[in-house]
């Protein structure tokens, strides 16, 4: 049995890059709806009707363990798939709790980037509501990022150029940058060049560790010492191309 993943596009990629550093033994089947992408500026019923039918194809590859590796599609349809199967769903989850907790002693703001859908849905609210006791927490929508993902394009003049024209002009106010989107954390380096200094977290680490938990209490854990596999689908078809491949590794790697 394997580990099914999915994202919208490549950006969960971002997530299975953190499963293969503590599960490098498991195998995986990671699907990418790249033909419907981008998630975060569609409605909600578009996202749950098009993350229904990826996990249905993944369902079929029997699978032990689904982590939706996408803020979007978790905000979206988590609670609903939930109720439907009946192996393990493992939902992404913006970090916002350990970004307040640093800031509030701090005198610092937070700042979530976000897709839009993510931001304005039930789930990233009660997130915030929970936590946000202190009312430091600012969001920002960045849906042309995840566009400049799927191009693999993750750095250079019109990245740069897109995150100054959107990030906040008196951004020295926060002490933390939250990636709330799985696309995003393939842009830390350039956000890096940009907020120099400013803590940038994201929730893939946190994901991982609770989904090896998951496994781990369900003795679901492969227990072979032979480095498992990976077989990429591009919206349902499989992916065989070597420049296409070539560039998934890149991210993991």
């Amino acid at each position: 049995m394997c580990i099914g993943f999915f994202d919208s596009g490549i950006g969960g990629l971002s997530v299975l890059r953190e499963a293969l550093k503590l599960m490098p033994n498991e195998n995986y089947i990671y699907y990418g709806d790249t033909d419907n992408s981008p998630y975060g500026i569609k409605t909600k019923e578009e996202v749950k009707e098009l993350t229904f039918s990826a996990v249905e194809f993944l369902v079929k590859h029997d699978i032990k363990a689904l982590v939706v590796a996408c803020n979007t599609a978790t905000s979206a349809a988590v609670r609903d798939l939930r109720q439907k199967y009946d192996f393990p769903v493992i939902g992404m989850e913006p970090a916002i709790k350990p970004a307040v907790e640093k800031n509030n002693g701090a005198q610092k703001r937070v700042l979530t980037l976000a897709t839009p859908l993510t931001l304005k849905e039930e789930k990233f609210q009660s997130l915030v509501s929970r936590f946000d006791t202190g009312h430091i927490v600012d969001m920002l929508p960045a849906p042309k990022l995840v566009e400049f993902a799927e191009r693999f394009i993750f750095s250079g003049s019109d990245v740069e150029a897109y995150l100054r024209e959107i990030l906040p002009a008196d951004i020295d106010k926060y002490g933390t940058l939250v990636l709330g989107c799985t696309h995003f954390p393939l842009f830390k380096e350039v956000l890096t060049k940009i907020v120099p200094g400013m803590d940038i977290i994201d929730g893939n680490e946190g994901t991982v560790k609770y989904l090896y938990e998951v496994l781990k209490a369900g003795n679901k854990i492969n227990t072979t010492e032979e480095k498992g596999k990976i077989i990429f689908y591009k919206s349902g078809t499989l992916v065989d191309d070597p420049a296409l491949l070539e560039n998934y590794r890149r991210i993991l790697e």
